[in-house]
């Protein structure tokens, strides 16, 4: 897919050496077709990492796509270089006289915390009122799809008692539905988080569908019925050793950290981890862009209500 991002972007270096197909701005103005119109609203405190992650996934499909990396304006990151984002991001201040075919709302490390003790929590649902009438299609993760449930539908987290970090098989719990076609019964994910959400409170939610769900860790895959909200409570962007460097940075922080659960073989930490995720990562973010973006999307942005 000819995704549209600056070619000084560290991303593009590495989605390059992977075959994957990026195209600049130049070229991309030569072609007679509309773009789709993504944001991506970085919350995860290694920023580089993670748009590389989401950028890969994004490129599973046939479609121009113009992307836009935000970051808060009430929070100043900590751990991405500050000329990075002065370069490659912006605030919602700057776009949201836009509107756009998708947008991502990614997780952060926030779960043990309320979610109006986040610093940039009213900037957060101010963002998350504006996509109502300027976005087609939102997709929310982990830490985003727990805040997402809480604004948009009053559904809360609940904090557990131990972090659930592994690799874990889900069931797909609705075939036919658009977002998962093509995906196997069951599959697997990784799943790295301090909190969850009740399966029933969304299936009794006449709003939400919950497609996908784990019988060890809850759901991974929910939908509102419209197909506007994404909500998904893993991290299947994840590369195969995200989860490995997730597990030595808590050793060395002395948080005496459980090992990652069916991750790494045999539970030996030496043996490279390998990633058991990847295409059905790639098959939901293709279907989230082809089924509730693409076909879905008014040609004409303005007309988004």
């Amino acid at each position: 897919m000819p995704i549209n991002i600056p070619n000084s972007l560290p991303a593009t270096e590495i989605l390059e050496k992977e075959n994957i197909f990026t195209i600049d701005k130049l070229r991309a103005e030569s072609q007679d077709i509309r773009p789709l119109r993504i944001a991506i609203l970085n919350l995860m405190p290694t920023k580089i990492v993670t748009e590389t992650q989401l950028l890969r996934l994004l490129s599973n499909t046939p479609l121009q796509i113009d992307i836009t990396l935000l970051t808060t304006s009430s929070y100043a990151a900590k751990n991405t270089p500050a000329e990075h984002l002065k370069t490659f991001y912006t605030t919602f201040d700057n776009i949201k006289d836009s509107k756009f075919d998708g947008f991502i709302i990614t997780g952060a490390p926030l779960e043990s915390m309320e979610f109006e003790a986040v610093s940039y929590w009213e900037e957060l649902c101010e963002i998350m009122e504006w996509t109502k009438h300027n976005v087609f299609s939102t997709m929310f993760i982990c830490w985003g799809a727990f805040a997402g449930l809480h604004y948009k539908y009053g559904i809360d987290k609940h904090i557990l008692k131990s972090k659930i970090s592994g690799v874990f098989s889900h069931r797909t719990l609705c075939p036919s539905h658009p977002l998962v076609r093509g995906f196997d019964e069951e599959f697997n994910a990784p799943h790295s988080r301090y909190s969850g959400v009740y399966s029933e409170e969304i299936e009794n939610n006449n709003q939400l569908i919950l497609l996908a769900k784990s019988d060890e860790v809850g759901p991974y895959l929910a939908a509102s019925k419209d197909g506007r909200n994404i909500f998904v409570f893993g991290h299947g962007e994840y590369d195969a050793g995200t989860l490995q460097f997730e597990y030595e940075r808590d050793i060395n922080r002395g948080l005496n950290p459980d090992m990652p659960k069916n991750y790494f073989k045999n539970n030996d930490t030496s043996i490279p981890p390998i990633n058991t995720w990847r295409a059905h990562s790639h098959m939901l973010f293709s279907n989230w862009l082809n089924y509730f973006v693409y076909q879905n999307t008014p040609y004409n942005l303005e007309e988004i209500l």
